[in-house]
């Protein structure tokens, strides 16, 4: 990582700086880690930087659905019945179009709950809802949506 970055875009103390420069192979992560919660907060704020941090140690790291990402709520007459994967990619926003939505799941890249979504019909129903009542929606390893049934 290049040293430049923690330098342009944090205030860390000097020491930090090159305490973390000395990082190499997987521990580099905790480097880009701090470079990232650093530039947010000067950006946003530091609770901003802590909640989006935190967000992303609970989808990245711990397989979680984190509570600060995009939702899209449905009525869970829809989702009873079932919709289409590539319909509630679309809608969730992790696609522009039905057909960014095929071929994202024709690619491998979409998943519901962490598991890859097998066919573009493949239905999403109230059978996917997590413990906490929720379905995540993943677009490659970056992008994420969660969808909320509500009443009608």
């Amino acid at each position: 990582m290049s040293a430049g970055f923690l330098r342009l875009f944090t205030e860390l103390p000097l020491a930090e700086i090159t305490r973390l420069e000395q990082l190499r192979d997987a521990e580099i992560n905790e480097a880009k880690k701090v470079l990232a919660t650093e530039a947010t907060a000067l950006c946003h704020g530091r609770a901003a930087a802590e909640a989006a941090a935190e967000t992303a140690r609970e989808v990245f790291e711990t397989g979680g659905a984190g509570s600060e990402l995009p939702e899209l709520t449905l009525p869970r007459e829809v989702l009873a019945r079932g919709m289409p994967a590539f319909e509630l990619f679309v809608r969730a926003g992790l696609a522009t179009s039905n057909s960014e939505a095929r071929r994202l799941i024709k690619g491998g890249g979409a998943r519901v709950n962490d598991t890859v979504v097998k066919g573009e019909t493949q239905p999403v129903s109230l059978a996917d809802l997590d413990q906490e009542g929720l379905i995540k929606l993943s677009a490659g390893r970056k992008r994420h949506a969660l969808v909320r049934p509500t009443e009608s």
